[in-house]
């Protein structure tokens, strides 16, 4: 049995993958990568009962990794690169290769996953921190479901300014209810409902145009969003109505979200 573990920058996930397959799958936050470590492995092998002998190695990555030196409980244990994690994931996830990844964290990572290599196209600041620490600041909020559920009751015409408040007619592919200016408009009575949506879709539409710049500079229209943001539901309805204008598919595969940690995990043969 392998372990893979993805040390975030704000949660920790764990796998324990056997003969190609996920077996067990786990996550964990803590304010360092040690504990982070070591809690989510602990974690696992206590709720699934796995005896520490099983477990012939543990592949660690993620934005903490580089603070771990030494084997974690006399299991040998070494690092993988994260980018190649999230593309040998992402292709395990969406069983294929040749696939054009979203991995939405913290920030955002555009990834090119293929056969005969694994390439970093670029990517983004903004994902899941710069919404929470937005939300920190303009609403007081800091529990990340408590901003989507307000997101969910907003306007997104109280903030943003829309096609439909310059131009009386279409432009070009964009409709009436295209988005002109994120925060544009920002009416003096807006609610913090619509500054929590206006927050989430500025996020989600800049992680989906670098998503359909990518796709189309690789002849696809197809990319596999991974991440903790790829079971954001709002965020979805976001990239839905991308997909409606430019043509580009967002597809989801199941644990997505512990997709750096399955590819760490198989980043070595067992």
């Amino acid at each position: 049995m392998i372990v893979g573990i993805d040390i975030g920058s704000t949660t920790t996930k764990a796998v324990s993958i056997q003969e190609g397959q996920v077996i067990h799958k786990i996550k964990t936050k803590a304010m360092d990568a040690v504990t982070s470590a070591t809690g989510a492995f602990g974690k696992m092998i206590v709720e699934n009962d796995i005896k520490i002998s099983e477990i012939q190695r543990i592949m660690i990555t993620g934005a903490g990794a580089g603070k771990l030196k030494d084997d974690l409980f006399g299991i040998p244990t070494g690092k993988a690169d994260e980018i190649k994690s999230i593309g040998i994931g992402g292709m395990f996830l969406a069983d294929r290769d040749n696939i054009i990844i979203a991995n939405v964290g913290t920030g955002t990572a555009i990834i090119d996953a293929r056969s005969d290599g694994i390439f970093h196209m670029g990517g983004s600041a903004m994902g899941g921190g710069t919404i929470l620490g937005l939300a920190k600041k303009l609403l007081s909020m800091s529990d990340f479901n408590d901003i989507m559920e307000l997101a969910g009751k907003g306007k997104l015409n109280q903030v943003d300014l829309l096609m439909e408040d310059i131009m009386e007619t279409d432009l070009s592919f964009l409709n009436k209810e295209s988005t002109a200016s994120n925060f544009g408009k920002m009416l003096d009575n807006a609610r913090n409902e619509d500054i929590a949506l206006g927050l989430l879709n500025m996020v989600y539409q800049v992680i989906g145009m670098l998503s359909v710049f990518a796709a189309k500079s690789k002849h696809t229209d197809r990319v596999v969003v991974t991440g903790n943001g790829s079971g954001n539901l709002l965020g979805r309805g976001i990239l839905s109505e991308i997909t409606t204008i430019y043509g580009v598919h967002f597809e989801y595969p199941e644990n997505a979200e512990y997709t750096t940690a399955i590819g760490a995990g198989l980043s070595i043969k067992p």
